[in-house]
């Protein structure tokens, strides 16, 4: 049976003001390194164990595997970090409140731009795409590949094919996977594992700093999928997902 564990970083500082954030790399929320950690003492009293771990270039997903790993004892494992598994790049949304956002365009247009298979939101400017592109984080990245907003189905055709030619073939091996990555570049993957339809991708949730553990057989069926933890609070964040864009 092949394991692999992912796990949506903590709660992060515009996490917790309710902005859009993408790629913009904010850390991680006094809230979110107490979940990293609790992610992490969850996964050692369940007795999980890895081999190898993979996340983004963003602090807030660097930040919460270290705290997993250090709960663990296991600061030692080897580290891959990606572009790949970045949030979806929210484009011009990045940084706007999802409340106040609701209130100038509409639930239905936010919904869309926030929740929807293939809208991608309102790109970002010229002077900011260049910002972005100047980041030292991308300077092995070729500009034409940086996206300037991305719906979650743009996201999938970058996390998809890391999946396929990076992951996969570590748990193909034997080894015990743990990736650290955010939201949206989590359902992605989620997507592809299950072959969630359009429709259906909207109403998944990934709540933060919570393990979600698959088991697969030799051909990659799903034999098992659960988080790990106390179910009822975690039901309860999945619904504070939800809820980001309601008025209140």
């Amino acid at each position: 049976m092949k394991k692999l564990v992912l796990v949506r970083h903590g709660e992060s500082e515009w996490n917790k003001l309710n902005l859009f954030t993408g790629w913009t790399d904010v850390e991680l929320s006094e809230t979110g390194k107490l979940e990293a950690s609790d992610a992490g003492k969850e996964l050692l009293k369940n007795g999980y164990d890895f081999d190898i771990c993979y996340t983004s270039y963003l602090k807030r997903a660097i930040h919460t595997l270290e705290a997993i790993l250090t709960e663990l004892d296991r600061s030692w494992l080897p580290v891959y970090k990606s572009w790949k598994l970045n949030e979806r790049h929210y484009g011009a949304l990045q940084g706007l409140n999802k409340t106040e956002t609701v209130e100038k365009y509409g639930e239905e247009q936010v919904k869309a731009w926030r929740r929807s298979y293939d809208v991608p939101p309102p790109p970002m400017d010229e002077e900011q795409f260049k910002k972005m592109a100047n980041d030292p984080k991308y300077k092995g990245v070729n500009s034409s590949e940086l996206p300037k907003a991305e719906s979650l189905e743009i996201t999938c055709e970058r996390v998809v094919p890391f999946w396929e030619e990076t992951i996969k073939p570590q748990l193909e091996s034997g080894k015990r996977v743990l990736v650290v990555a955010h939201g949206n570049s989590i359902r992605a993957l989620m997507k592809h594992l299950e072959n969630i339809s359009n429709e259906e991708i909207t109403g998944v949730n990934i709540p933060t700093g919570v393990p979600l553990v698959y088991e697969f057989d030799d051909n990659f069926t799903i034999l098992k999928k659960f988080f790990v933890g106390d179910i009822s609070k975690i039901n309860d964040k999945i619904k504070s997902v939800q809820n980001q864009t309601s008025k209140k």
